[in-house]
């Protein structure tokens, strides 16, 4: 233990206990030198009792779960010290951090500290060069042996590690085939060639660990989006500059025009646009005012603000969307659990193959003619080619190279992806489908209808409706005065302002009395009840809600009311269908009648209404059978259980909405429909480029491994062709990051 030193506070991000005593962390850590690490810590930490762990050489950090009362975090700790590995600090930007500008030779110091497998590799294949040259100009043989000797050490550094992490709890994985290979080579004297196989597979773990960080930066990219300093204002009207760390709940942070938030809170004073992209991949800017959320992270406009803080740095929306990016790349997709169990049985299977061709070709009395070595030194070299050549470098990288871009892309256009598994299941499904209420539907009533049943005006009814229902806070009250402004009609004063509940409110206003409410009014008024009953069934069969307004103890007219379809909604149920989507469905707890109506509207397929919670999830799971793959968009409350059993649950987030984001697999953060379509999309470019790199990488081994045993092949060209494939399956995983969704209507 004496190599790590730590404090729990500044090592462990978000610790998240309950009352079973199981503790969940997440933990960052140094020394994990290939995504092959992985395996070894999980099999490593699950022999301590009572603990699981999922490690991510991504983002070089591991989420355990532990149960406090069989193992203490001390015992962990020790546990990752064996492994080599080291506790650090969660600031995972900081290994990105660029400090005061450096004089030349400083900068590449730093440059070869930051990329120190990159930089081994170099010098190693400088030592080989050195001994090949040595070797063609008939040098001396102790210098060729030297550089041979070094540049094993520095471009095998890292190979040696992961073998013998591997060998310790007598497994086997790629990086004992690759050194087994190497080795080998220089067992038969073939010194430069395993030299070239070490010196290649470096260069090919260093630009995995280069690519890696690319996709790794566009998620630190997030982090880095608050400012580390903020401009506090007192009581007195004081200003200091502070850290954003050091905000308290209900400080005055000044805004300045184009400023960065450096905290989520309210408006407290100004009017400005916050662009929001950065959170919710919104294109145009947000106009704010006293009262409205805004949000760590986001860009300020032309105006000042002076925002009042609702959350610590650490619990702000932008916190929790780089917490939950950082804790799904350490869940395995289902392709990378494929490829894990594949490689569990593949790599035992190519030593086996490696040895028989060693072994029982001499034994036969086989003559190996198609090199210039003995018989057995012959056999050796073309297993150790062969064992190179099936190696599954490139199938192991791919898939994780391609769900961390996938991911990466996907919180930078506003849609958070939990997990690996989610988004490739995303673009499995054939059917979706939707709760209607704040989903579909803009969640609060609007005016749709203004019915005239005397000989006042149309605006004049709607002045006098909204000057009584301005002292209202009833949700068809503030549509009806929504309404009035929208078209800048001037309220009047309302006195003797009586609320009556379940009926409606009464008031003076100037010299006339007002009642603004539910057909209940109509019941005292003799003969006018029955011929107005006929137009409200009406309205009420068309999905909307009848609100009666009396003046002066006569019938003036009636207002309706109903809860809007989304704007674009529409268009993004064209675009799911163009995307093959079979089926949408809708599946609300609303009278049949208005789900009818929004459903007709929005074309959907199947409409169930005037359900319960559960009954949704009964629905769900009908459909599941019925359809398959099924996804289910809703608020993320009220449509959990139905949200949890459909293969993909998908949350109406919206910027701040803690329990959308925690309850969903993923999460629109925009609150924008029109974000699922190209959410979809994504997640079936995933799909293809993962595809291509299984493709790639069994091609080549399927190709180069039979050649390689057959002795068509060398060991430098078999060395070559497995280096080139994993280059090419991560360069292509990194297309992801530039992905740009076609759709965008």
């Amino acid at each position: 233990m004496d190599r790590i030193h730590f404090t729990m506070s500044s090592l462990v991000s978000d610790p998240v206990t309950d009352l079973s005593h199981t503790s969940c962390l997440q933990l960052y850590v140094d020394g994990m030198v290939s995504p092959r690490n992985e395996r070894a810590i999980e099999v490593a930490l699950a022999k301590l009792p009572g603990v699981k762990a999922y490690a991510s050489f991504a983002t070089q950090s591991l989420k355990v779960e532990f149960d406090r009362r069989s193992c203490a975090m001390p015992e962990i700790a020790r546990q990752l010290d064996k492994l080599g590995l080291k506790l650090r600090a969660n600031d995972s930007s900081a290994r990105f951090a660029k400090a005061a500008p450096p004089s030349c030779v400083r900068k590449w110091i730093e440059l070869a500290i930051q990329h120190t497998p990159l930089t081994m590799a170099i010098i190693g294949a400088l030592c080989l060069l050195g001994a090949a040259i040595t070797k063609w100009t008939d040098g001396p043989d102790i210098v060729r042996y030297i550089l041979v000797f070094a540049c094993f050490v520095l471009a095998g550094w890292y190979t040696a590690i992961d073998t013998f992490l591997i060998l310790k709890r007598l497994a086997f994985d790629i990086d004992v085939l690759m050194f087994a290979a190497a080795v080998g080579a220089a067992v038969i004297g073939s010194f430069e060639e395993g030299g070239l196989l070490l010196v290649l597979f470096a260069f090919g773990g260093a630009g995995e660990e280069l690519a890696m960080d690319k996709a790794r930066r566009a998620i630190e990219a997030l982090a880095k989006l608050a400012p580390d300093t903020t401009t506090v204002r007192d009581a007195s009207g004081f200003e200091k500059l502070v850290r954003v760390e050091d905000l308290k709940i209900d400080d005055r942070v000044v805004v300045r025009p184009f400023d960065r938030l450096a905290a989520d809170g309210v408006v407290e004073s100004g009017a400005s646009g916050i662009d929001q992209s950065p959170i919710t991949g919104e294109s145009e800017p947000i106009a704010k005012s006293a009262g409205s959320k805004v949000f760590a992270g986001t860009i300020n406009g032309e105006g000042l603000l002076i925002v009042q803080v609702t959350r610590l740095s650490s619990e702000s929306t932008l916190a929790k969307i780089v917490k939950l990016v950082r804790e799904a790349q350490a869940q395995k997709s289902p392709t990378e659990q494929f490829t894990a169990k594949v490689e569990k049985w593949y790599v035992p299977l190519v030593l086996v193959g490696t040895v028989t061709l060693i072994v029982i070709p001499p034994l036969m009395g086989w003559h190996h003619r198609q090199t210039d070595k003995g018989d057995w030194a012959g056999w050796f070299y073309q297993a150790m080619a062969f064992l190179t050549a099936a190696s599954p470098c490139a199938l192991a990288i791919g898939t994780p190279a391609a769900i961390l871009s996938g991911i990466a892309r996907a919180a930078r256009i506003g849609v958070l992806v939990k997990g690996g598994m989610h988004l490739e299941n995303l673009g499995k499904i054939t059917a979706i489908a939707f709760d209607k209420t704040g989903t579909l539907t803009q969640g609060k009533p609007a005016v749709t209808d203004v019915i005239i049943l005397d000989s006042i005006d149309e605006t004049e009814l709607l002045r006098l409706c909204a000057s009584v229902e301005n002292s209202s806070t009833h949700p068809l009250a503030r549509a009806i005065v929504e309404e009035a402004n929208r078209r800048a009609i001037e309220f009047l004063n309302a006195e003797e302002v009586l609320q009556t509940p379940g009926v409606g409110i009464s008031a003076r206003v100037g010299q006339r009395s007002v009642q603004v409410g539910s057909f209940d009014l109509l019941k005292h008024l003799n003969g006018s009840a029955d011929a107005i009953r006929a137009q409200i069934e009406k309205l009420n069969n068309d999905g909307k809600t009848a609100v009666v307004v009396i003046v002066d103890s006569k019938p003036a007219g009636l207002i309706a009311l109903a809860d809007q379809p989304r704007e674009g909604a529409s268009k993004v149920i064209d675009s799911l269908k163009r995307l093959g989507i079979r089926q949408v469905i809708m599946l609300t707890g609303d009278r049949r009648a208005v789900a009818e109506k929004v459903g007709q509207s929005l074309h959907i397929d199947q409409i169930h209404a005037e359900l319960l919670p559960q009954d949704k999830l009964e629905r769900i799971r009908s459909l599941r059978k019925q359809y398959g793959e099924i996804a289910m968009v809703g608020d993320g409350v009220n449509d959990a259980p139905a949200l949890a059993s459909a293969t993909v649950g998908i949350a109406m987030a919206g910027a701040g909405t803690d329990v959308a984001i925690e309850t969903a697999d993923i999460a629109l953060m925009s609150d924008d429909l029109r974000k699922l379509p190209q959410a979809i999309a994504l997640s079936r470019f995933s799909r293809r480029i993962i595809s291509q790199n299984l493709f790639i990488a069994l091609g080549v081994i399927s190709v180069l491994a039979p050649l390689s045993a057959l002795g068509h092949t060398y060991l430098g060209v078999a060395v070559l062709f497995h280096e080139g494939s994993t280059v090419v399956v991560v360069l292509n995983s990194l297309r992801l990051l530039l992905f740009r969704p076609a759709d965008r209507e």
